[in-house]
């Protein structure tokens, strides 16, 4: 049975939205051109050991930090807050659940100012924080807008072994689920979970972990991230599409995962859908629906499901990585030939009924 993480007697912190991601690459002068050169991220500013980066619409300080460092990981899964007294409030969150809490009233970066940062139950550096440093929003610098511009953080994708334990954990903390995939014997493989009004502000996907799976970013149209293909392909960087482009079942979003220098993955993402009803319905898959992953039915690769970026504990060392003893999805899917479907059947051969609907759970759509 799974070891749920205890609801804490003290409120939650209130998040509004998953804000920026802390990586750690090995040359930063190559993650520079990829993120800057390739992908059109804006410098905010930089120095010889870090580079602090923000999409187009973006008016804090950065979405993303560039921090030079021996090891491939990540620092931080940063959130901002509604207001200041929601720092104090994470911070006695996770100090009833016996979580290591560190906060520093200047801030872990540059342009943000008092932070809590923990090791969460799941082994994840989490960061809270509401103070930040005000930089020009770029809306409307059409000079600087790029083919394949990236207009907003969307995502983190976390890999956990118990997906039910991180779920639960990231209830309590006041996130909202909008999909999962399951199977008929109730194993949830990946989870979905908001705080802005989208589809999520992170997923949980099954496998071992702790690691990160992804951070994603918004563009405003499924031809910006055509564009990115092309210009990936011109610069014969195409080995680095790792998966796409294509249409999400999950999220109904137009979708491209690609790799940066040390192997982190961004995903680029686009039209997913509104889900700020108090009363906004959970869509459950069938983790065998063909079209879960790919509403084409592309099969994923297997690579998508087997790596992931370590992540740092707050001494800045790797977490160790705990095995997922559940089934997993690329096992039960990409592994095993048959078993997955576009059009449920029951029967054999000649004598085999298509059913009316094979897709989702519950068919909830």
């Amino acid at each position: 049975m799974t070891d749920f993480v205890p609801t804490p007697t003290v409120p939650a912190p209130d998040i509004v939205r998953c804000a920026y991601m802390e990586i750690v690459v090995t040359d930063l002068a190559n993650s520079r051109a990829f993120y800057v050169d390739v992908l059109g991220l804006h410098v905010t500013e930089e120095d010889e050991n870090t580079i602090y980066l923000r999409s187009l619409e973006e008016f804090i300080h950065h979405n993303l930090v560039l921090r030079k460092g021996p090891i491939a990981a990540v620092a931080a899964f940063a959130y901002r807050v509604k207001s200041p007294a929601e720092v104090d409030a994470a911070e006695a969150y996770y100090k009833e659940l016996g979580c290591r809490v560190e906060r520093r009233k200047e801030g872990f970066t540059k342009g943000v100012g008092d932070s809590v940062r923990v090791e969460d139950p799941l082994g994840f550096p989490y960061e809270f924080f509401y103070d930040v440093e005000h930089v020009e929003r770029l809306t409307q610098r059409y000079d600087l807008y790029s083919a394949g511009e990236l207009v907003r953080l969307d995502h983190f994708n976390q890999v956990t072994p118990d997906v039910p334990r991180g779920r639960k954990y990231l209830e309590d903390l006041g996130f909202r689920v909008s999909e999962d995939i399951q199977d008929s014997d109730g194993v949830t493989y990946a989870v979905w979970m908001h705080r802005k009004q989208t589809v999520h502000d992170t997923a949980l996907t099954g496998g071992n972990g702790p690691r990160m799976h992804h951070i994603a970013f918004a563009t405003h149209e499924k031809h910006n991230i055509i564009q990115i293909c092309d210009k990936m392909g011109a610069l014969r960087i195409s080995d680095r599409i790792e998966r796409g482009p294509g249409r999400h079942g999950v999220s109904n979003a137009f979708y491209l995962y690609i790799l940066d220098p040390d192997g982190h993955r961004i995903e680029i993402y686009t039209q997913d859908y509104y889900t700020g009803d108090p009363d906004n319905p959970v869509v459950t898959w069938d983790v065998h629906d063909n079209q879960r992953r790919d509403w084409w039915g592309n099969p994923v690769v297997p690579s998508w499901y087997t790596e992931a970026s370590l992540v740092l504990d707050l001494d800045g060392n790797p977490q160790p990585v705990v095995v997922r003893e559940e089934k997993s999805e690329m096992a039960v899917t990409v592994g095993a030939d048959g078993f997955s479907y576009t059009r449920k059947t029951e029967g054999e051969g000649a004598g085999a009924v298509e059913q009316k609907t094979g897709f989702k759970l519950g068919a909830q759509l």
